[in-house]
């Protein structure tokens, strides 16, 4: 489908008091779909090194200060990242499988963003995720223990294991240590965000259509969009119980915004609603370029024989134990 061209503002992302306004600045002509709204089409890169919270010695410090200054945490947090993690003792499987010996292999990103934040975070003013309440810190202790237990089936694994959802994917999504892409599809009324990993697609109608049922939920919640301005806002509510965010509950308010701000640049913005779980709102900022790359499918538990031989070996030892007690208890 073709593309047209409109003059229309470029945005700027500022942060005045920790919170994120778009100021409208004269600038070139950003491209727009055959029908006249802004085009977000695409597949965007949202790699950063620059932290989600910031780190607490660097206290109300919003940006760093320098070229200089931020470069130096760009060096140090490479530097760190890149370390052997096998230990001295010699190489072990967990070393040097699931923590891949170093991260060299990994896809973090190199640089922070354009304007040196010291978090992604940007409201509240400190830059980090606010208090849990106090239910929320009861489910994160009871999810801690089920992790402790022994798995008796699939469905004891957490769902990233099960490659159900995870990692980067969210919603909200929020950069990880590779495969940070997503791909924009859109219509006149309906915009999809397919992200890498796990290959996911969600589908926002745009038409204006009611949410589901409040008893009606889903993996990834359910999302309808509509346009302000130059922005797509999406707002998702009618998540499981069984996902989360960052210590979210099933009754997160989530509202994502996507602002193109350039030929090559998408500013990503969402904001966190979840009284049951979180003392106050909170917002983060993502900036995202245009990656001229192909981006390919995901597969992750195909030839992936992973679960299905831990649940077998489990079955077998359950086996094994049951005919030593009942030999034991005949004698024999």
């Amino acid at each position: 489908m073709g593309k047209r061209k409109a003059p229309i503002a470029a945005f700027a992302i500022v942060v005045l008091a920790g919170t994120p306004l778009a100021a409208q600045q004269d600038g070139p002509e950003l491209e727009r779909t055959p029908w006249g709204a802004p085009d977000l089409r695409g597949i965007w890169d949202f790699r950063t090194i620059t932290p989600l919270e910031r780190p607490e010695e660097l206290g109300e410090q919003e940006r760093f200060g320098s070229a200089e200054a931020a470069a130096e945490f760009e060096q140090r947090t490479l530097a760190r990242r890149d370390k052997d993690r096998r230990t001295s003792d010699g190489l072990s499987a967990q070393a040097d499988v699931a923590n891949a010996y170093n991260q060299f292999w990994w896809d973090y990103g190199d640089k922070l963003t354009e304007d040196r934040r010291t978090s992604l975070i940007v409201d509240p003013p400190d830059g980090r995720i606010p208090e849990l309440t106090d239910a929320a810190k009861q489910r994160v202790t009871e999810r801690t223990a089920a992790r402790r237990r022994p798995a008796h089936g699939p469905e004891d694994r957490g769902v990233a294991e099960r490659c159900i959802l995870g990692f980067n994917a969210g919603p909200p999504m929020s950069p990880s240590a590779y495969n940070n892409n997503v791909q924009i599809f859109q219509t006149e009324d309906t915009v999809v965000l397919l992200v890498e990993m796990v290959h996911d697609s969600r589908i926002v109608p745009l038409d204006g259509r009611p949410t589901l049922r409040e008893d009606v939920r889903q993996w990834r919640g359910d999302s309808r969009g509509h346009w302000e301005g130059e922005t797509l806002v999406v707002v998702t509510t009618n998540f499981t119980g069984e996902t989360s965010f960052r210590g979210s509950g099933p009754n997160m308010r989530l509202t994502e915004r996507f602002t193109r701000v350039g030929e090559d640049r998408l500013v990503y913005e969402y904001t966190i609603d979840d009284p049951e779980s979180f003392e106050r709102p909170w917002t983060a900022v993502i900036p995202m370029s245009r990656n001229p790359l192909p981006m390919f499918e995901y597969a992750c538990h195909e030839g992936n024989y992973g679960m299905l031989n831990l649940l077998r070996g489990a079955r077998a030892e359950d086996a094994e134990a049951e005919a030593a007690a009942r030999a034991e208890t005949s004698g024999g």
